[in-house]
């Protein structure tokens, strides 16, 4: 399942004020009941999107040796793409002049076309990633992807718990870590 080295790594690393990360943290990774390549995908790429070194830095290690190399590309490649995407379409959504989503939006994009991995999953871990950028359209339009494709609400929240967890435990060690200079 996982290891608990890296989560009790971060798990230790988290101030006691944090004590519900610990906990959620524990479960949303190490009791998680998603396939192994939706879990690691989905771990990888919101560490990815989390921005946090030391989030990155103890849970990479475990997704790549719980991923095949091109699940582990296509979750980077999840966030990579979606880095650009959220932003991209947050922006259309929000500006009050919708001639905008009209527009051609004139980036690549095909690694969503062609991920190398199972679709359901590169969808899974882009919605993730776009539930850490907070882009509303995309995540509505992964998730009507995801139920089209047979999963379940439970499944899809999955991600986003696992997405939550991943970011408030990013966003706290990283300001433990400012706050210890």
């Amino acid at each position: 399942m996982s290891d608990p080295m890296a989560l009790d790594s971060l798990k230790n690393a988290l101030p006691d004020y944090a004590k519900d990360l610990k906990l959620n943290l524990g479960s949303v990774i190490g009791n998680s009941d998603l396939p192994a390549q939706q879990l690691w995908g989905t771990v990888l790429a919101t560490a990815i999107a989390s921005r946090s070194a030391i989030v990155l830095r103890e849970l990479e290690p475990e997704a790549k040796a719980n991923l095949t190399p091109e699940a582990y590309t296509a979750a980077k490649s999840a966030a990579a793409v979606m880095a650009m995407n959220n932003v991209f379409y947050r922006t259309r959504h929000l500006l009050s002049d919708h001639e905008y989503g009209t527009l051609r939006a004139g980036l690549r994009m095909n690694v969503i076309g062609n991920p190398g991995v199972d679709k359901v999953d590169f969808e899974l871990w882009s919605f993730a990633v776009s539930a850490i950028n907070g882009c509303g359209m995309c995540l509505d339009s992964h998730e009507q992807v995801l139920r089209k494709a047979g999963l379940e609400r439970e499944v899809i929240q999955e991600a986003f718990k696992i997405a939550s967890v991943i970011q408030a435990v990013g966003v706290t060690l990283d300001a433990e870590a400012v706050l210890a200079e």
